[in-house]
């Protein structure tokens, strides 16, 4: 579905919600995010159940829909912030009630699990962040937050950064979807999968095992979606692992034999996903990505 107009960036004096819709943060680090975006002039408010415990959760899935559908359905909320990933956004998307977002939408921001509501907004049309989250703002680097910032209130028009030898040259435009690559991949052929026709798709993961990201690769070229799409930004890919018997391909490797076939333009370590440099990247706009020899841009 094509993006829809776009949602009011924020203005001074607006309201964001922080909500927990997975996993389980602590206190302080939520505390921190809200001093942090008063200090940007923000009016920050959390949700009943952002700071809560329920095993691995923050809150039962009826906790944590409650917050969530509160955050959706007051106008006065301006942005929906998601405290952390983890698991369990999958859990909840399905008991919300979409409808007042529908009718007046606004930003939902975060990365990792939150994956799974980009894709639910991109059936509705509209624009959504990946951007760090409250777990990580103390860790993250300046341009994380500058990004973050920026991306809320119109203020991001490109990201540029240095190439790399493993680069595909080459230009695209196209509305930039994506996320987690195995929350991606756990969606696909559901009715949270988007339509990746004319998209750029965006990846990053952590913690894989390397066959892992070879039997994702498989899905997504089995699927179409590696034919369907025009251009791939390859984020963070931290922590990966390997078997006793190594597999034999580093994920660069795995990803390029996936996509030999495809004459589109790849960029890897692109600062968006586990990682540190975690920068906002506004999902369902129309970019443009240039991957030159010696620098890569993002303009959106």
């Amino acid at each position: 579905m094509e993006t829809k107009a776009h949602i009011p960036y924020l203005q001074p004096g607006d309201l964001v919600k922080i909500v927990s819709p997975a996993k389980g943060i602590e206190p302080a680090l939520v505390f921190a995010a809200k001093e942090f975006l008063e200090e940007q002039g923000f009016q920050v408010e959390l949700g009943e159940f952002c700071v809560g415990k329920y095993n691995y959760f923050s809150g039962t899935d009826e906790e944590r829909t409650k917050d969530f559908q509160d955050a959706l359905d007051n106008p006065e909320v301006k942005a929906i912030i998601c405290a952390r990933g983890g698991y369990g956004c999958v859990r909840i998307v399905d008991l919300l009630n979409w409808a007042a977002f529908i009718r007046g939408p606004k930003w939902i921001v975060g990365f990792s699990d939150v994956t799974v509501f980009h894709q639910r907004i991109q059936q509705y049309g509209f624009p959504s962040i990946h951007a760090t989250m409250p777990l990580n703002y103390k860790s993250n680097s300046s341009e994380s937050l500058q990004t973050l910032i920026d991306s809320m209130t119109g203020k991001l028009e490109q990201i540029t950064i240095p190439g790399n030898e493993l680069n595909i040259r080459g230009e695209a435009k196209g509305r930039l979807l994506g996320g987690n690559l195995s929350i991606l991949y756990s969606l696909i052929g559901t009715d949270d999968q988007p339509d990746y026709n004319g998209s750029i798709l965006f990846i990053e993961d952590l913690a894989e095992q390397l066959y892992h990201i070879d039997r994702m690769f498989y899905t997504l070229q089995k699927s179409g979606i590696i034919n369907q799409i025009k251009g791939l930004i390859v984020g963070g890919f931290t922590d990966l692992k390997d078997t006793e018997n190594p597999f034999g391909k580093t994920y660069e490797q795995v990803i390029l034999d996936h996509c030999s076939y495809r004459n589109f333009p790849i960029v890897f370590d692109f600062p968006a996903g586990h990682i540190d440099d975690n920068r906002a990247l506004i999902l369902g706009r129309e970019v443009t990505l240039k991957v030159g020899t010696g620098e890569v841009s993002l303009g959106f």
